[in-house]
């Protein structure tokens, strides 16, 4: 038996009308359509057309239009139902086709360790066991290869690990300290071009900042500069304590902080780890160059490189 609602709205107009125009039916089953507003319709599909023929006064052939309309909604209602189940069973099956990622292992570590140790990360020991030194080699590496920066080392980040190449500076030929901004690392190189030391490193926000009676844009300049000033330990500024500061522009300078964050987030300062601050500091005398620079572009130093060789050559001969 099949039961249609009055809410499917077969059709307005013939139940306005039909109370006109066609009256009370002979037969006890064709009720007067005028009741058809209140009560449900019930047909069976058996004697459709036993019932069509009994019920022939009925102008224009209204309830078999509405019949064949219920059709097509049960047909299209019947075609939803299967593509929903068959949908769930394929999420089904895909959710049971997958497998849990697999843990890495301390073999698969230790060769971790030994392929940053050789493209220049620092690793530690290479004993398969990631330890604070392996976690700070795994951060540089995922922030040079723009990965997520979380200091673990998960498959995804071993496949990475064994693939990638090593980090290469923008300019060679003489020794220089490089600042990469977008990916927040510093870079010392030397004579023949090579790495000798990478550096997390926290930059200027980009904001405007409000401290101290002092206000201004949180910026850390792009361009080629010189280390023109140093002090070694601690030293007091107007906007909070640096660590072996190395000043490179207007008071700016590369320092240690106890808080070196992922992201930008100086005054414009460079901070770098208070642990390498001093050893930095070593290897940055005044006139030392750092070249600072972002995805917008970068400056070579090679002529300020190549003055400061002929400059010493004449200084020789003297």
């Amino acid at each position: 038996m099949i039961v249609v609602h009055s809410f499917f709205k077969l059709d307005a107009v013939d139940f306005q009308q039909a109370p006109t125009r066609l009256g009370t039916l002979s037969r006890p089953d064709c009720r007067p359509l005028n009741q058809f507003r209140s009560q449900v319709l019930r047909f069976d599909l058996v004697d459709v057309s036993l019932w069509r023929g009994a019920c022939s006064r009925v102008h224009g052939g209204f309830l078999m239009g509405t019949l064949k309309r219920f059709s097509v909604i049960l047909a299209i209602l019947g075609i939803v139902l299967l593509t929903a189940s068959d949908s769930f069973a394929i999420t089904k099956t895909k959710r049971k086709a997958t497998t849990p990622t697999r843990t890495v292992t301390r073999s698969e570590a230790q060769e971790a360790e030994a392929r940053l140790k050789e493209m220049g990360y620092p690793a530690g020991k290479v004993d398969g066991v990631v330890d604070g030194t392996t976690r700070s080699g795994l951060i540089l590496f995922q922030k040079w290869e723009g990965r997520k920066i979380t200091g673990r080392l998960t498959r995804d980040d071993l496949e990475a690990i064994m693939t990638a190449t090593a980090p290469a500076p923008k300019d060679t030929g003489y020794k220089h300290v490089e600042v990469d901004v977008d990916r927040q690392v510093l870079l010392l190189v030397n004579d023949e071009g090579a790495i000798t030391r990478m550096l997390p490193v926290s930059t200027g926000s980009n904001k405007q900042y409000r401290e101290k009676r002092m206000s201004g844009l949180a910026y850390t300049p792009r361009g080629r500069f010189r280390i023109y000033a140093k002090l070694s330990g601690w030293r007091k500024s107007p906007l909070g304590l640096l660590y072996y500061p190395n000043y490179f522009s207007d008071g700016l300078a590369i320092h240690g902080n106890p808080e070196v964050p992922h992201s930008p987030q100086s005054h414009g300062c460079i901070r770098i780890p208070m642990s390498a601050a001093a050893a930095v500091s070593r290897v940055l005398p005044v006139g030392s160059i750092v070249l600072i620079y972002d995805q917008q572009g970068w400056v070579s130093a090679k002529d300020w490189a190549e003055a400061d060789k002929l400059k010493r050559q004449e200084a020789s001969i003297r």
